[in-house]
């Protein structure tokens, strides 16, 4: 008798599916285990088993498994608890939050395999050159994958040939599961057991006279060897010695050295010291921790309100060496990947190998690697430093999760699905283990002080700097009046320049922040006005000098700047607005001695680009740091004694109900990146409004202040915390179906809840990648239950795509929008 199990799939479906299996595999099953299953006509994808049952399906006849992928559950039933409440909450399909939540490397998909037809006889049939390069491909290899026909035909999309060899009987095709975690393998080299005497080690050194470079490379794996018991790397041996691998080759193959290898741990192995290495808090700091402490008795989170520079670090250091002593886990979320490589290093001098940072820089098998870490349990692993991504990670026994720089919108996913908060789901997860949190801020969210002031979190504040020093000094420059009494130098007022010498002069650092990437933002035509759009996005294309491109930063798309103009044909272009390639261009021309350096996502896509650019930085090897946002996050420099703000208008002039607060926050951050050791630091702020109100609270510090305006604001407006809000746009290539489509579906929403919607409305770029948005806004009042008000909405949905014409429309929930 057949016995069957119900599987999630990694794709967008609403409801999972049922699988066959024999008897003996029923017994090897357990939930929470992959298997890889058949779906659709012939793909094979990983499933995971969460249920298992003897009802075969009633819809349909149940296919069989394929094949049983592991020998113990790779996912816990409480992670899977946890992903179904996520994609309840965040109105999206169980099996996006599984693609979401797993390495992709564990999520082996069927790649299809092209071999040839023996049965297929040329004889006088006419081939094109396209298929008679696969046909000669064929005869040299057994089998080629798809995207090697396409590089070798040098086609885009290779899958129409495919079909009509296939269809001609000249090749078949199969499917073969591809990919996989494999452990690190490292190749060590050793002498010979035949060579290891003393006699035959002078034997085998005299036959080698004549070949100076083997017996090089011989003394030299002595000289390595010696005094250290320790495997030698065949790479470490080919440095040493300076050969190619082929001569150490020719020593293998004459059997005078051994090779063999060894699995390596791609996570590092190095000793902490968090006895000697905890910093000693000072009366301020004690104090925070004592009511951190005591609060964590309860299980409500606790938000810790620190100025920047007081030394919240160093508490989180103190609760993770507590909760490590207790042989529980710890989950550091980091807004930003930049702000993971020095805190990574901090971590590590005081946890060691316990210490593992994780996020989508690393390689899929390093992530896969603290995975497997995590699901042991054991010491390696046991603190996680990480993006938003680590909350979906194994842990085996959570004690603590600590959510620094809460309020940065970085913690909110916005595209794939799930569209989740990071710090909000982080509180959900943590009850599930009976662990303890604590969100850290300098600028906390308005929400989340509303909830510390309202007593639904703890709230503890620490008002000094740690070692006294005094918060940065503050000016506010005017542009306008810089402009007009022509002291100005580029976008620099001579206020600036001249702080930016004399901090030099000091030999001190100085970091500067705009928040816009690339060189111009616009390019215009000054003879007829054109400016040079992207194709596929209603948006400008952005100047980056660098590469003499035109970049949208949309959609990718890009190409070269031409000198004239393509609407009028004159030679009369010129950039508008200001970039980060801008301002570190004009600062190598008044500052040409001065090494200057730029961070930003054009800077950092390498994997290790963060780490260079911040250990430059620190070293002082970098005496001026131009970037966006990336600067602004939790970064601590010793060394920088001046901060400088291109131009606060952008923030503060941007069409968002949290623009002001925003605005409040990266101003305030940045500041924060100034003085923070043994003297004062200095922040200029260039803007063409210094009256306005936010400009004045960042230059006093006034969060209080800040907080009750807003609040206020949005008590009267109906915005967040007043109220939740779920924000709903429809996608589509065609404009006049979103715009039929989006009418349709607002009023439908009105009829149920009335004047709480807003919209639809077309957002400030309305199309990306070709496809026109429109966007509808749900304002969900207090104490109205939030499950009924899903259920209504998915109930709008299903008519919605009962109308044919509707039904391509693809509708995107974003919950909680921010």
């Amino acid at each position: 008798m057949d016995h069957f199990i119900e599987v999630l799939l990694p794709l967008p479906l609403e409801r999972n599916f049922t699988y066959a299996i024999s008897p003996a595999e029923v017994s090897r099953l357990r939930i929470g285990m992959r298997v890889a299953v058949p779906f659709g006509k012939s793909k094979l994808y990983t499933a995971l088993v969460v249920g298992l049952n003897t009802d075969p399906p009633t819809a349909y006849e149940a296919k069989r498994v394929y094949e049983i992928l592991d020998e113990k559950p790779l996912v816990s039933e409480l992670q899977l608890k946890f992903w179904k409440w996520m994609a309840s909450y965040y109105m999206c399909t169980p099996g996006e939050v599984f693609r979401t939540a797993v390495p992709g490397i564990l999520l082996l998909e069927s790649e299809t395999r092209v071999s040839g037809e023996p049965q297929w006889e040329r004889g006088s049939a006419d081939l094109d050159p396209s298929e008679s390069l696969v046909l000669q491909a064929l005869q040299h290899q057994s089998t080629l994958r798809v995207s090697e026909i396409s590089s070798l035909v040098e086609r885009k999309n290779a899958l129409p040939l495919v079909s009509r060899m296939l269809k001609r009987g000249m090749i078949r095709v199969e499917e073969t599961l591809s990919g996989g975690y494999r452990p690190k393998e490292v190749r060590f080299l050793r002498l010979h057991p035949a060579y290891r005497g003393e006699e035959a080690l002078e034997e085998l050194l005299k036959s080698l006279s004549r070949a100076p470079k083997q017996t090089e490379v011989l003394l030299h794996l002595f000289q390595l060897q010696q005094g250290v018991n320790k495997p030698i790397k065949s790479t470490d041996l080919e440095k040493q010695t300076g050969t190619s691998r082929s001569v150490i080759k020719t020593l293998i193959d004459k059997e005078v050295l051994e090779q063999y290898t060894l699995i390596q741990d791609r996570i590092g192995n190095q000793e902490g010291r968090p006895d000697q290495g905890l910093a000693v808090l000072n009366p301020e700091q004690n104090n925070a921790l004592t009511e951190i402490q005591a609060f964590f008795k309860t299980p409500k989170p606790v938000l810790l309100y620190g100025v920047t520079a007081s030394g919240k670090t160093e508490i989180y250091s103190h609760l993770i060496a507590e909760t490590l002593r207790a042989g529980k886990q710890v989950l550091y979320l980091v807004p930003e990947i930049a702000l993971t490589t020095q805190l990574t290093h901090r971590m590590e001098e005081l946890f060691g190998s316990r210490v593992a940072a994780f996020h989508s820089r690393q390689s899929q098998p390093e992530r896969a690697e603290i995975w497997y870490h995590l699901q042991e349990g054991g010491e390696k692993a046991s603190v996680v430093l990480g993006a938003r991504s680590a909350l979906f990670l194994p842990f085996e026994h959570l004690g603590l999760i600590l959510i620094d720089e809460e309020h940065e919108n970085s913690y909110k996913q916005f595209d794939p699905a799930p569209r989740y908060h990071a710090r909000d789901a982080a509180i959900l997860l943590a009850s599930y283990w009976d662990a303890r949190v604590l969100l850290g801020s300098a600028t906390p969210s308005v929400e989340s002080y509303h909830n510390a002031k309202t007593g639904k979190y703890g709230l503890v504040e620490i008002r000094g700097r740690y070692g006294g020093v005094l918060l940065p000094e503050m000016e506010l420059i005017n542009l306008a009046d810089a402009y007009r009494k022509k002291q100005m130098a580029g976008h620099f007022s001579h206020r600036l320049r001249d702080a930016i010498t004399e901090t030099l002069e000091q030999k001190r650092q100085v970091i500067l922040f705009q928040n816009r990437r690339g060189f111009s933002p616009i390019v215009e035509c000054l003879s007829c006005g054109h400016v040079p759009g992207c194709p596929n996005c209603d948006v400008s294309l952005t100047y980056h000098q660098q590469r003499g491109q035109l970049r949208c930063h949309y959609c990718g798309f890009h190409r070269h700047l031409e000198s004239e103009c393509q609407a009028c044909g004159m030679a009369t272009l010129d950039t508008k607005g200001l970039g980060t390639e801008q301002v570190t261009t004009e600062l190598a021309e008044m500052f040409p001695e001065t090494k200057t350096s730029r961070m930003d996502l054009d800077t950092t896509r390498g994997k290790h680009a963060f780490s260079r650019i911040i250990e430059a930085f620190e070293a002082r090897e970098v005496q001026m740091l131009v970037g966006t946002q990336m600067v602004t996050k939790g970064l601590d420099f010793g060394n920088v004694g001046l901060v400088g703000i291109m131009n606060a208008d952008t923030l503060l002039n941007y069409p968002h109900f949290r623009a002001h607060e925003r605005c409040f926050q990266l101003l305030t951050q940045v500041a924060g990146r100034a003085g923070r050791k043994d003297f004062r630091g200095l922040v200029l702020i260039q803007t063409y409004n210094p009256y306005h109100q936010i400009l004045k609270q960042v230059t006093t510090g006034d969060y209080q202040g800040m907080f009750r305006e807003q609040l206020y604001e949005r008590e009267q407006f109906k915005y967040p915390p007043e109220v939740r809000l779920i924000k709903i746009t429809l996608r589509h290539r065609e404009w006049n179906r979103v715009e039929e489509g989006a009418a349709w579906f607002a009023r439908s929403l009105r009829t149920v809840f009335g004047t709480g919607v807003l919209g639809p409305e077309y957002p400030p770029v309305s199309r990306i990648r070709n496809q026109y948005h429109k966007q509808i806004l749900l304002k969900i009042p207090k104490g109205q239950p939030l499950a009924p008000t899903k259920n209504s909405i998915k109930r709008i949905q299903r008519s919605f795509d009962a109308i044919s014409y509707y039904r391509s429309i693809r509708l995107v929930y974003n919950v909680d929008y921010i």
